[in-house]
């Protein structure tokens, strides 16, 4: 089987830890339904290496033109101060972004990634969440109706959580590519959002 890609898209300074989670369990097969289903490939707007917040150098495997709707399982964007300047390095992803929703694929984004769609007018008309409500509405879009005060919102394909929410974040992009049978995905919340070991014992059964 060849995995189906699901797309980081990586820049300088992008956050570690809001995709870490998602990204680790979408490669490691344990507990899949399906396993080898899915494989993680970094996207950036060019091939050069990036530098993440955290020191960690990126070499994208390949560029945004590259990626198409037919064949990505799913587009996930981190967050990052980046996404506010004025003139933003990311406008080519927000026109793939659009170019994925168009065409039904899943896009996930967290914190500052949910600024760049409001900005880009890419949440208007779906629902969503985010660091908060009024820092959004700094973007001038008009999709403030659709915002719920939830960890992790799904709608229409479109997945967006708050900046300290990345396993929120996981558990979203999980159920969007139907990941995991239910009772594990549902262990897996538990245990990484709880810390509960209980939580432990059903994955542990399920090995």
């Amino acid at each position: 089987m060849t995995p189906r890609p699901v797309y980081l898209y990586v820049f300088d300074e992008l956050p570690d830890w809001e995709t870490g989670h998602a990204t680790a369990h979408i490669n490691a097969p344990m507990w899949q339904r399906e396993p080898g289903r899915y494989g993680v490939r970094t996207v950036g707007a060019t091939t050069d290496p990036v530098t993440t917040m955290g020191g960690t150098r990126i070499v994208p495997d390949m560029t945004l033109d590259q990626v198409t709707a037919d064949e990505a399982a799913m587009l996930i964007l981190p967050g990052g101060f980046s996404y506010e300047a004025e003139s933003t390095p990311h406008d080519a992803v927000m026109a793939k972004v659009a170019e994925l929703m168009a065409a039904g694929t899943p896009v996930a984004a967290i914190c500052g990634a949910i600024f760049g769609l409001a900005r880009a007018g890419l949440l208007d008309e779906v629902d969503h969440t985010g660091a908060a409500k009024e820092y959004l509405a700094m973007t001038g879009y008009v999709g403030g109706e659709h915002y719920r005060d939830e960890l992790a919102v799904t709608d229409r394909g479109v997945i967006t959580a708050g900046p300290t929410e990345p396993v929120a974040f996981a558990r979203h992009i999980f159920a969007a590519l139907d990941l995991y049978e239910p009772e594990i995905l549902d262990a897996w919340y538990g245990l990484y959002s709880t810390g509960d070991p209980a939580y432990f014992g059903v994955l542990d059964a399920a090995s």
